[in-house]
This record gives C-alpha cells, structure tokens and sequence, in this order.
C-alpha cells in the first residue's frame, strides 16, 4: 500500500481492506467512487479542494518524505529531482513519467 493509500481511504472513511476488496470485484472509477461515498462519506466541493491540494503535493516536505525517498532508493532514482511527490513517483511507477532525469 502507498502512503497515499491509507490517506485517501481516511479522507473517504473506508477501510483499505474493504476498497481492496471492491476493487477487485471490478467496476469503473466512477462505480468505485460512488461505493466508497456510500460506504463512507460524501465529499462536497471544499472536500474536493482541500483533497487535490493536499495530494498533490504529498511527499514534498512533510511526514511522508521519508517514504518517498526510501522508495526512490528502492527504485534506484534517488537523485531523480523530478520525482519529488507522491504522486510523481506513482506516475514514475505506472510509466507515466519518463526514465530520465531533469539533473
């Protein structure tokens, strides 16, 4: 599980086992969204606000930095300075964001 993981699913008030669960059941992102609003909560416009700003710029300077940058070793990118969220390195993961470095 990612940091982000376990954030999100607090923010929504689901379990991570749970949404694991459901996720493997199937379904779109949009089906799975409506299931973790009905089985957690809802969020309205400023959940929404405060949530895309805080994920995205998790791993930059805060408690989870020691994770990012255990995984970038992990990953063997620890000098890579364009991969310096969360975010960035699941993008990095997921080949989204290119093998090369902005040194």
């Amino acid at each position: 599980m990612h940091a982000a993981d376990g954030v999100c699913c607090n923010f929504l008030r689901v379990h991570y086992r749970d949404l694991r669960n459901r996720v493997l059941e199937g379904g779109t992102d949009e089906e799975i969204l409506e299931w973790c609003f009905e089985k957690g909560r809802q969020l309205n416009e400023g959940d929404l606000f405060v949530w895309n700003g805080f994920a995205s710029k998790l791993g930059w300077r805060d408690s989870v930095t020691p994770i990012l940058e255990e995984a970038k070793k992990k990953h063997g990118i620890a000098d890579r300075h364009d991969v310096a969220t969360i975010p960035d390195f699941i993008d990095f993961e997921e080949g989204r964001l290119g093998h090369g470095s902005d040194r």
